[in-house]
């Protein structure tokens, strides 16, 4: 089960390497994440990442990553 808190710090720390896209199962954008990081844009979108997360409730985050376990 995957973990709001540990995907926010993730999206954080090591955003503009796409490493919360991979954690979240979201494999393709981790990639996209990788190849155009050199560019810089990916860090800016994991830093509006981290606030959508942050500010998301438990419970939409459940039904969005933690599909699998019923909620």
């Amino acid at each position: 089960m995957k973990s709001k808190s540990t995907a926010a710090l993730l999206a954080f720390f090591l955003g503009g390497l796409g490493i919360h896209r991979f954690y979240l199962g979201q494999n393709g954008r981790g990639i996209l994440y990788l190849v155009f990081c050199w560019t810089f844009i990916p860090a800016l979108v994991a830093f509006f990442d981290f606030f959508v997360l942050i500010f998301m409730s438990e419970n939409q985050f459940n039904c969005k990553y933690n599909f699998n376990t019923g909620f």
